[in-house]
């Protein structure tokens, strides 16, 4: 069976509940160039790739358990997998944040990693806004005026706080799953389920 890792923090994270349960990669993922890592275990790979890409690869089937975060399920919204555990790691926050005394409004322009995830709390809360995805340094566009508002993951707030913007709401409460593809569960179930119960024991 082959699991694939976002890299990381989640990485870093899941790699010490994989060591709790003894299972451990032969080489170091963090030194080495290599994409697919044998383990002590016979029948376990574990590949490391971009947390957008886990969903790919499982629904390829070439994969068969992922270990990704919330926030990129949401994102990409397959139905390719089942979500078997909330590992309760690399946990964050999904937010809105702007310059103080800004307010959640109509047509305001936002900026975010997560299209998808922003346009549908917009659109929950009654409001169109219009979207400029960036991949880094998400808070530089409200500070330059760029923006009205980003969406971000955020840990502490500092950041933020640093840069003189504020949380103005919440959208979701963050960690890292355990997602297995659903074919590869029906044929591997019992060794799926014992690997999940290891997993659960060592979160």
């Amino acid at each position: 069976m082959r699991l694939a890792i976002s890299k990381g923090r989640i990485l870093e994270d899941a790699l010490k509940v994989l060591e709790r349960c003894d299972v451990k990669c032969n080489e170091s993922p963090f030194s080495s160039r290599k994409l697919i890592f044998s383990t002590n275990i016979k029948h376990l790979e574990i590949i490391v790739v971009r947390a957008s890409d886990v969903p790919l690869y499982i629904e390829s089937g070439k994969v068969d358990m992922g270990i990704v975060g919330k926030d990129t399920l949401l994102e990409t919204n397959k139905n390719n997998h089942f979500r078997l555990l909330d590992l309760n790691i690399a946990e964050c926050k999904l937010i809105v944040a702007a310059k103080n005394k800004v307010k959640l409004k109509n047509n305001m322009k936002v900026a975010t990693k997560y299209p998808n995830i922003t346009r549908k709390f917009f659109h929950n809360k009654g409001f169109q806004c219009s979207v400029m995805k960036l991949y880094g340094s998400i808070e530089l566009a409200a500070v330059l005026n760029m923006t009205d508002a980003i969406v971000d993951l955020v840990e502490t707030g500092q950041t933020l706080k640093e840069n003189g913007l504020k949380e103005i709401e919440l959208i979701h409460k963050i960690s890292s799953m355990l997602i297995v593809n659903k074919s590869s569960y029906k044929i591997n179930r019992k060794k799926i389920d014992n690997f999940v119960n290891l997993m659960n024991a060592a979160r």
